[in-house]
């Protein structure tokens, strides 16, 4: 694990879904050598103070091929879906921001999300936006974001983004993420194994 780096933030993984599009646990398949969650974590933990991976169950936790120090944080609102998983991140979080990614996501840039951190200044939430949409799996929130979460989650409302408008957001542009990341590799998600095979041909090419 890389050492500590005083951004005040902490890494959060999410890694609680059941890999239905995929077939068996995508989380723990071999990428570039190594499991697809370790590189995730391998690139998170570069820029943030600690790293906790949000999981089902404990059960689950432990059977994952986690590196040393890394924390295991069972989700609070167990079928909460990616919102509760956020929530749980940030409720377990030691620092007052958590760096969310998804397991599944295995080009992790780090000018980008340096250019993330950067933008926490006055808002709750940096969020990037590609094809007009936003990527909540791929963003930074504030503790400030705990309290509209839980009332999402208590409502059953379990759309990642509703609880948006309830909190300040720092949305970053196209234009933005290009600078750092011009293919948008960023926010490539290993859904299916056809996915994996071509995450691990764009990874070879760019060696």
């Amino acid at each position: 694990m890389a050492d500590p780096v005083s951004n005040n933030v902490s890494g959060i993984v999410l890694a609680g879904g059941q890999s239905r599009r995929f077939g068996r646990d995508k989380a723990v398949e071999p990428f570039q050598g190594q499991p697809l969650i370790e590189r995730v974590i391998q690139g998170v933990s570069q820029l943030t103070d600690e790293t906790v991976v949000v999981v089902g169950d404990q059960a689950r936790g432990d059977a994952l091929p986690l590196l040393p120090g890394v924390g295991i944080a069972p989700d609070i609102y167990p079928g909460g879906g990616s919102l509760g998983g956020i929530f749980t991140g940030l409720s377990v979080a030691r620092m007052p921001w958590g760096l969310v990614v998804a397991c599944d996501m295995p080009f992790i840039n780090l000018e980008l999300m340096r250019c993330l951190l950067s933008l926490r200044k006055g808002v709750d939430a940096v969020v990037p936006v590609v094809a007009g949409r936003p990527e909540p799996t791929h963003a930074l929130y504030s503790k400030e974001c705990l309290g509209p979460i839980e009332g999402f989650l208590k409502a059953g409302e379990l759309r990642i983004t509703g609880f948006y408008d309830q909190v300040n957001v720092r949305y970053v542009t196209e234009e933005e993420i290009a600078e750092y990341d011009p293919d948008f590799l960023s926010f490539f998600n290993v859904n299916s194994l056809a996915d994996l095979e071509k995450a691990n041909a764009l990874a070879a090419r760019s060696r």
